[in-house]
């Protein structure tokens, strides 16, 4: 099936242009439902006022600054503004509305700025505090968001369930069956009287009400589970000082005057204004398009909402908040562009419609069977050119059988299906703790071949301590208390004053007290271990910093692998920089040493070579390993000048234990069972990383550990010959993973899942097929590029993911396979009888329960089943095995082949069979007969269908309750159509002999599913 489709129905992963999105869309000719069919697609139209709006924002913001330029030129000598503050401003106690801090900030107006007192004019008639933020008095609170409004963003209202039984209406064919079913009424009322005639008009109507009545339920509750993940998507904190105190708090609690800290890998929350910092780097891109970050500083403090912090860490001041942003605005014409289509559900459309052509010429050939064969027996019977109502009634029933044809013919629910699935595997793996960010990451994960992952929080716990420590030449273990203690008393005076002031000043992390005094520790868990180990040797957080200012800060990143601040001493004692890294890179940088006395002396071979050693030991058992380094400099250095690189005198090394996970070696063990290689590519050192990954069973006899800048040097063919066998990669760069991972990808037609939690990692995570980013310890930038958030950052979810992954695939190819055989069945017979008999056996109101049985019943049934231990014991599908497999053929036509020679059967010996001859009504009774067969060997196929090769396809069916209640609700439903619609649905009730022999010549389709298992191999 899939060899008829043309590569315009492909589509990538991710990140697909809009031309190829579009290109399939105008593809689909048959679809009976285009509301439903491309109601789980991206909206492309809303997508296209994204984009103008980007353009518009883009211009806007460049006119801004070249005007913000000019009016610095100016600014002395103008005039105060004659701004007026508004009453009810003024009255609420502030000294500036939201419109005019909405121009200031959005047209990056200097002058407008300048009249209000600069940053803290703003500060002060926003009734905020620089250092202690805003009052968390209720009042006050309440007023603010009442003048300055929330920091939400207009979201579409929720379609209510009416909305979608509207939309179900809309389907094509339901529509003419309508048609059909009001003519009906009309004629049989005519000819027959009420309400006799009635009778089969009100039973189609029925028939299209309860299709209606189930597709739109079915569809409402798809649409809350999409809501509740939007709304898990959207959870994003940031570190706020408010009433003095600083904690986490959501980005929509945000109100004009709060102070907001911001450090790499943020996402800035609210129009704002600089406060103070270092080195801030904004990248625009998300708002305006354009690629080239932007330096933010006192002299250019405009900061916009929905821009990323690309590099340094500030503190900002909020002054615009929700739809008065230009982010709000573009955010609310996003939110309606949606998801990406998946390469499933555009292929399954592609196949639906292929089938539906299909379907569309046989109900077509079939009317004019039906048609033809009328005309012959009037002409036979020499009443061609008498016509009545019954004969109007006759050409109207075989027009609505062959429009239920097409309705049962067109597999709608084929892509829909693959939408049921991943939004109950994505509420599912919410609860396994991993947020879904995209559709097609559900579906691509069950096809993962490789798993490049993180070793720090991911492989191990992210609980930091530092347990070693090489201070002044003298190694201790600190886990000893007593070794501990002879540390704090024994180092000298000046090493460790030196030493706390490296660790309070140069770091990322803050010692903050509550209002309750309790004392916490906010930062990355490696600052977190090194700030308690300073508090530990008796140092004073805020005093270390009081006594000295930072001129300039260049926060760590995974290229520099260091971090280093400059402080202004003390009392004029002159400049300082200290710096901190990677232990070998740190390292390098030195010259001289403290020693054990306290002294500083040059840093010969023989120290060197010790500390080398030193650095080896503490990796050798899995320590991460962090050189710490000072340096005095003589001249001035401003904030425009580059921290010096060498000429640094070393202070020690300290070793931080991070144990790994439990449960870690036996998940990359099932990965291993499964066929998924597993890669870790880390920024620690090299003897750290393996023995993380011997330990975590990822480094194996044979396998490769390599370094970044090693890596960086081979050539191509070296490269295509290195990377099969690498399993671990060290002191990695952000651009050696991304190569890493292009190669796999490309060159080895690999399918790769990503970890990443930094900013550097945006370009792996958007490279990979699958883009993992941590929930803890990961950066907004690395989240928004991610495809999957692991919300706990364990390896072990990865696993769970990618068990899931498996599921949503093989649940698809198990509904598939349940339709396509309905599809094959119902269009050769009631062809071959319409060819044959000249009449269909099953009627319109029949079909249509057919068809709910097969589309949304049999949908929510297979498409739901949960993932098992099984999947993980078979080999990944990989990139390019087709989804319709051969395997699948083989049971959809042997069952096909079943059902039809059944259905034969019966309408040739079924009179005789069940004895029906002599009987008044025996046509009735047979074709009730063959309706209920053919609805039991649809339900005992449903069963089959749980299992694609196994035999024992009972194997935990009771373990999934919502399969359970579909097959007894079905069952039930038959029941009552049989007995007691009969008027309605053509029917008549049965005896129980003949429910007996229905039921038996159904379940007949299960050994013949054994038997195709067993002996007819594929």
């Amino acid at each position: 099936m899939e060899s008829f489709l043309s590569d315009k129905w492909e589509v990538k992963v991710k990140n697909s242009p809009e031309e190829v999105l579009q290109r399939w869309r105008n593809l689909c000719g048959v679809v009976k439902n285009p509301k439903r069919r491309f109601r789980f697609t991206a909206n492309l139209s809303k997508r296209y006022e994204a984009a103008e709006m980007r353009k518009t924002n883009q211009e806007k913001l460049r006119i801004a600054v070249l005007v913000s330029k000019a009016a610095f030129q100016f600014i002395q000598g103008m005039q105060p503004s004659d701004y007026v503050v508004p009453e009810e401003v003024e009255s609420a106690g502030f000294q500036i509305c939201a419109d005019e801090l909405e121009s200031i900030v959005e047209g990056h107006d200097a002058k407008k700025l300048n009249f209000h007192g600069g940053v803290l004019g703003i500060a002060s008639k926003l009734a905020s505090d620089p250092s202690t933020g805003i009052s968390r008095d209720r009042e006050s609170l309440q007023k603010r968001r009442e003048i300055y409004g929330r920091n939400k963003f207009e979201e579409s209202e929720l379609q209510s369930f009416w909305i979608f039984v509207w939309e179900a209406l809309q389907d094509m064919t339901l529509m003419i069956l309508g048609v059909c079913a009001f003519v009906s009424l009309i004629v049989g009322i005519a000819t027959e009287g009420w309400p006799k005639g009635a009778h089969d008009g009100l039973g189609i109507v029925a028939s299209i009400l309860v299709v209606v009545f189930v597709t739109a339920t079915s569809d409402y509750r798809q649409s809350l589970q999409f809501r509740d993940l939007d709304k898990e998507k959207k959870k994003v904190s940031v570190q706020v000082t408010r009433n003095g105190y600083r904690k986490k708090r959501s980005i929509y609690r945000l109100l004009s005057g709060d102070i907001v800290h911001l450090s790499i890998g943020d996402q800035v929350p609210a129009d704002g204004l600089f406060l103070s910092g270092f080195s801030v780097l904004i990248d625009e891109s998300s708002l305006t398009g354009e690629s080239e970050p932007v330096t933010i500083n006192s002299e250019n403090p405009f900061l916009l909402s929905g821009t990323k912090v690309q590099d340094g860490s500030c503190k900002m001041l909020v002054t615009t908040v929700g739809m008065r942003t230009q982010w709000g605005k573009l955010m609310a014409t996003l939110s309606e562009g949606g998801d990406d289509e998946t390469p499933l559900q555009v292929k399954l459309n592609g196949v639906a419609t292929i089938i539906g052509k299909i379907g569309l010429f046989f109900a077509v050939v079939t009317f004019a069977v039906l048609v033809q064969k009328m005309f012959l027996r009037k002409w036979n019977e020499g009443t061609a050119l008498k016509w009545n109502g019954d004969n109007a009634m006759e050409l109207l029933e075989y027009f609505a059988i062959a429009v239920t044809i097409v309705v049962v013919a067109v597999p709608e629910g084929l892509p829909l299906a693959v939408t049921l699935s991943l939004a109950f595997a994505m509420k599912k793996m919410m609860n396994d703790k991993a947020l879904v960010r995209h559709l097609a990451a559900c579906e691509t994960m069950g096809s993962a071949t490789n798993i490049c992952t993180d070793k720090t929080g991911t492989l191990t716990t992210n609980r930091m301590t530092v347990v070693k420590s090489c201070i002044g030449m003298k190694t201790r273990d600190l886990s000893d208390s007593s070794q501990a203690n002879e540390m704090k008393t024994g180092t000298p005076q000046n090493l460790l004053k030196t030493l706390l002031e490296s660790i309070f000043n140069n770091t990322g992390g803050e010692v903050v007290v509550d209002k309750h005094g309790n004392r916490s520790i906010l930062g990355t868990p490696t600052e977190t271990a090194i700030l308690e180990f300073g508090l530990s040797l008796g140092g004073d957080f805020h005093t270390a910093r009081e006594s000295c200012f930072i001129v300039k800060l260049e926060p760590f990143n995974s290229t520099k692998k260091r971090m280093s601040v400059v402080l202004q001493l003390a009392e004029d004692k002159g400049m300082r920089a200290h710096t901190k890294g990677a232990s070998e890179i740190v390292l390098a940088a030195c010259d001289k040493l403290i020693n054990e006395q306290g002294e500083v002396v040059p840093l010969d071979e023989e120290s060197n070579n010790r500390l080398n050693e030193t650095i080896d030991e503490f990796a050798n058992e899995a320590l991460r390993t962090l050189c710490l380094a000072y340096m005095d400099i003589e001249s001035s250095i401003s904030t425009e000048d580059a921290i010096p690189s060498s000429g640094y005198t070393c202070i020690g090394i300290v070793g931080i234990k991070d144990p790994v996970r439990p449960g870690v070696p036996e998940s990359v063990s099932v990965c291993r069972s499964a066929g998924v290689t597993v890669r870790m590519v880390t920024g620690d050192n090299i003897n750290t990383a393996k023995a993380i990954a011997r330990e975590c069973g990822i480094l194996t006899e044979g396998g490769v550990a390599i370094e970044g800048p090693v890596f960086r040097e081979k050539s191509l063919e070296e490269l295509n010959e290195l990377i099969p066998k690498i399993q671990v990669m060290a002191r990695s760069s952000p651009m050696d993973k991304h190569t890493l991972v292009k190669h796999l990808r490309t060159t080895f037609d690999e399918v790769v899942a990503v970890t990443g939690d930094g900013t550097n990692d945006a370009p792996a995570l958007h490279e990979a097929d699958i883009g993992l980013a941590m929930g803890i310890a990961g950066t907004e930038v690395a989240k928004e590029s991610a495809d999957v958030i692991i919300l706990d950052d364990n390896f072990s979810t990865i696993v769970t993911v990618a068990k899931w992954g498996r599921s949503v695939y093989v649940n698809i190819q198990k509904f598939v396979q349940f339709q396509l055989t309905v599809n094959v069945v119902a269009l050769a017979v009631n062809f071959y009888s319409a060819c044959m008999t000249g009449n269909a056996p099953l009627t319109a109101v029949q079909l249509l329960w057919v068809n709910m049985i097969m589309d949304t019943l049999g949908a929510l049934a297979l498409a739901t089943e949960p993932p098992n231990d099984h999947l993980m014991k078979r080999l990944p599908v990989g990139r390019s095995r087709d989804f319709i497999n051969a395997i699948m053929w083989r049971n959809i036509l042997g069952q096909s082949l079943f059902q039809f020679v059944v259905i034969l059967m019966l309408q040739s010996y079924g009179k005789t069979f069940f004895r029906l001859h002599g009987s008044g009504n025996s046509d009735l009774v047979l074709n009730t007969i063959i309706f209920n067969t053919f609805v039991f060997c649809q339900l005992f196929n449903e069963v089959n269908s749980r299992e694609m090769e196994k035999v024992d396809v009972l194997d935990g069916i009771m373990d999934n309750s919502i399969f359970v209640s579909v097959l007894g609700s079905t069952v039930f439903f038959q029941i009552i159509i049989i007995e007691f619609l009969g008027t309605f649905a053509s029917t008549t009730p049965l005896t129980l002999w003949q429910w007996f022999m229905s039921i038996s010549i159904g379940s007949l389709g299960m050994p013949v599913a054994v038997a195709l298992k067993k002996y007819v191999l594929v």
